[in-house]
């Protein structure tokens, strides 16, 4: 009995733990956070690997909830879409980001990431959003810079303590801000009817947010969005070769 105590204890000793501050492959990052099924949340940034604090309540959570409740209307109206919450997303060999909630239009719709076999998303989802605490995050730094290069389309980072919100759009290879119009709304560029009352956003007002999701979900540019990937997934359906 004492033998086998001693050698499970020493297994659990000489597993490489993950740190904030390493600096691994992408390959030795995924084997370390695997031996660690306690660890929730871990991101692999430029090399570096980020292993997340204890998240509080009005800091991190709740906003984190609205923000998927809004996505969650819309997707549930568009079908050839597909959101996540704190998923794994394999960018490039550097960078392993677990971003706090993705839009994705789905592969055989036309999308630009796709599923891998062990259900990881790979490549770039169309959106990400996250949720930062002030413009000092990595999340308006090294990871705006992998999210940019490896082609993520628009790019939401909600600074709960700054009371901010940047939604950046991919145009020609770099980042340009969106600014809300004189109603407060910003539109994306991207998913047609995803709109966003962003003061009503930041004043805790969901009822608001949702109220005009649901008009950008009524709007005939979002039926032609719906039309445009139907058509999109019967291509695909009737040349597979061309959605590989």
């Amino acid at each position: 009995m004492t033998k086998a105590i001693t050698a499970t204890k020493d297994t659990e000793d000489s597993i490489p733990i993950l740190e904030s501050g390493d600096r691994l492959t992408r390959y030795e990052f995924e084997r370390r956070y695997q031996l660690m099924p306690h660890l929730k949340k871990a991101e692999l940034i430029e090399g570096v690997v980020y292993v997340a604090s204890p998240l509080r309540y009005s800091r991190h959570g709740q906003p984190h909830s609205d923000i998927m409740t809004w996505l969650g209307v819309y997707r549930a109206a568009t079908p050839g879409i597909g959101l996540a919450d704190n998923t794994t997303v394999r960018l490039d060999l550097d960078n392993e980001p677990q971003p706090d909630a993705l839009l994705r239009i789905e592969t055989d719709f036309g999308g630009q990431s796709h599923i891998s076999v062990d259900d990881y998303v790979e490549g770039a989802p169309e959106l990400i959003v996250e949720i930062a605490s002030s413009s000092a995050s990595y999340d308006l730094h090294d990871k705006l810079k992998a999210y940019r290069r490896n082609g993520v389309q628009e790019y939401i980072v909600w600074r709960v303590i700054d009371r901010q919100l940047d939604w950046f759009h991919l145009q020609a290879g770099e980042y340009i801000p969106l600014q809300p119009d004189e109603s407060g709304m910003i539109c994306s560029r991207i998913f047609p009817g995803l709109h966003l009352q962003v003061a009503a956003l930041l004043a805790g007002d969901l009822a608001r947010v949702l109220a005009e999701v649901q008009k950008g979900i009524a709007t005939e540019a979002h039926q032609a969005f719906l039309e445009r990937l139907a058509e999109q997934r019967s291509q695909n359906v009737s040349h597979p070769k061309l959605s590989e």
